[in-house]
């Protein structure tokens, strides 16, 4: 059973939320995922940044919503989507939290995607 304790951003596990600065692009398959100027990059510990791009900034053609989720004590339950533009690479592509904990609300309303089922995140010059 999994541990749904919350816990608190801080010293020993710092999470971050910034204004990611320029334009950001997802694409699959020659496809456009999301694009965005208003993306946030989120820090957390010693993992690498992530961009979180607002939901309405993500082509909704191309997103099939899962039944698959998972938790994170600092952020709470993800739920996420497949791309099958991608084909089995791209299921549970995406994650988002749909009710982020306090501390890093910016994210509501955010997703997120996994590098390696993707082609590729780009942040261009604004």
């Amino acid at each position: 059973m999994t541990d749904r304790h919350a816990k608190i951003p801080g010293p020993d596990h710092p999470i971050t939320i910034t204004p990611t600065e320029g334009h950001v692009v997802v694409t699959l398959n020659g496809r456009t995922v999301a694009d965005t100027r208003n993306a946030l990059t989120l820090k957390e510990s010693t993992y690498p940044p992530v961009q979180y791009i607002p939901l309405a900034d993500a082509d909704p053609e191309l997103l099939a919503a899962s039944d698959h989720t998972t938790w994170c004590p600092y952020k709470g339950e993800a739920s996420y989507y497949s791309l099958p533009v991608g084909g089995a690479r791209s299921v549970n592509a995406i994650w988002s939290y749909r009710q982020p904990h306090d501390a890093v609300a910016a994210i509501k309303d955010h997703v997120a995607f996994y590098p390696d089922r993707i082609d590729a995140i780009e942040v261009l010059p604004a």
